[in-house]
């Protein structure tokens, strides 16, 4: 397997301005947000064929350590539908026990279940909500990601208001 490194966004094609927000975040010299983006590899056409994006699709997520996922309403429910690219996405998440923080594209701190793909709330996968900001997102990725494998949680969590304090938002 691929040495992973990298952070993969997930997120439905209606939300891709979020995607490219966290991308800019990553370019300004001003704003701590940094993430090894999996996106970078494996590029395909959009004129490609579902089974050859699909395939870029595995190699990307084979090359993630973690996952950013934008969690809004069209998030779950393409990641819910069975058929959706982000459908398969969730799939190979679970099938590769990556962590997942939930981004609310709102802004909420909370766990917002309509958010949530309801794969992932099936199966009582680990995650955790945070709101979409670029010092919260850090956090999660540096505290819960590299913990998730040994935490023995289960299901949708959230950090308390005072690790937004800690944090300065």
């Amino acid at each position: 397997m691929s040495y992973r490194n990298k952070t993969y966004a997930a997120f439905a094609s209606e939300d891709i301005n979020y995607y490219y927000l966290m991308k800019a975040w990553r370019d300004n010299d001003h704003i701590e947000f940094n993430f090894y983006n999996a996106h970078d590899l494996l590029q395909a056409r959009d004129t490609s064929k579902p089974e050859t994006i699909k395939r870029s699709l595995r190699e990307r997520l084979k090359n993630a350590k973690q996952v950013v996922l934008v969690g809004s309403p069209n998030a779950r429910r393409k990641g819910s539908d069975g058929t959706s690219f982000l459908a398969y996405e969730i799939d190979v998440i679970m099938e590769f026990d990556l962590p997942v923080v939930v981004a609310n594209h709102d802004g909420d701190r909370r766990v917002d279940t309509s958010f949530i793909p309801q794969p992932l709330l099936d199966a009582g996968y680990y995650t955790v909500s945070v709101s979409f900001q670029p010092a919260i997102i850090m956090h999660a990725l540096n505290d819960y990601a590299p913990n998730f494998a040994v935490s023995g949680k289960v299901g949708p969590h959230q950090y308390p208001s005072s690790a937004y304090t800690s944090l300065g938002i």
